[in-house]
């Protein structure tokens, strides 16, 4: 009786109609996915449409409804890499009791978070500056988008709240940066994640030293 109904269950599972729109965001994920999986061997630059869509198991034709180009590919590629990420990394940042449990929720969950999705983290390192224009240019733009999220976060200390709008975006600059640097050592050498993650603390709270005698300037 438990496999007839297992049987049922599975059937019903898999003849369910699927849409038109989930098939085509299936296959505009098999075709990030697949890209993803290509760029791992070599640079995206070096990757051609037909090779992505062969690997996606479309044809050459069928990208076009997805994307533009390749690069409109590499673009969403980045976005997507960042996206999860910055959710993420927010959700340390939601209660500004204390900036050193912030520091320490931010750079576990940025270790976690590598160690998820290394493929995607890999090609953001990789792609910052050796990538095409259009790819290079979203990396960017995530990347200041990032700390504009984050200085807004940072405005709701109570001890930051006479900074200027200025400064607090250097001080987002300065974690962003920390924080990258993280992410290429956690690349370099997955054996020392302990290690890592106690300098980047360290980092982040030296940074914070300073924060209490700065004073903006109107």
């Amino acid at each position: 009786m438990g496999d007839s109904a297992e049987a049922i269950t599975l059937s019903v599972v898999t003849t369910e109609p699927v849409s038109r729109q989930e098939r085509k965001q299936r296959t505009r994920q098999a075709l990030l996915d697949a890209a993803l999986d290509l760029v791992a061997e070599r640079g995206f630059s070096g990757l051609s449409l037909r090779e992505v869509a062969k690997q996606a198991g479309i044809v050459p034709t069928a990208f076009y409804r997805h994307f533009a180009s390749m690069d409109e590919l590499g673009v969403a590629l980045v976005e997507e890499s960042m996206r999860t990420l910055r959710t993420m990394i927010r959700s340390a940042r939601t209660r500004p009791s204390a900036y050193n449990d912030m520091i320490r929720s931010s750079v576990r969950i940025l270790r976690e978070h590598v160690r998820a999705h290394e493929d995607h983290f890999h090609f953001l390192t990789r792609e910052r500056y050796g990538g095409t224009g259009p790819v290079r240019q979203a990396i960017g733009f995530e990347l200041k988008l990032f700390v504009s999220e984050l200085a807004v976060d940072l405005a709701r200390f109570d001890f930051l709240r006479d900074w200027s709008t200025e400064d607090l975006h250097l001080l987002a600059d300065l974690i962003v940066t920390t924080m990258l640097t993280t992410v290429l050592e956690l690349l370099e050498t997955p054996s020392r994640d302990d290690e890592i993650v106690r300098t980047a603390e360290r980092r982040l709270r030296l940074i914070f030293l300073g924060v209490p005698n700065w004073r903006s300037v109107p």
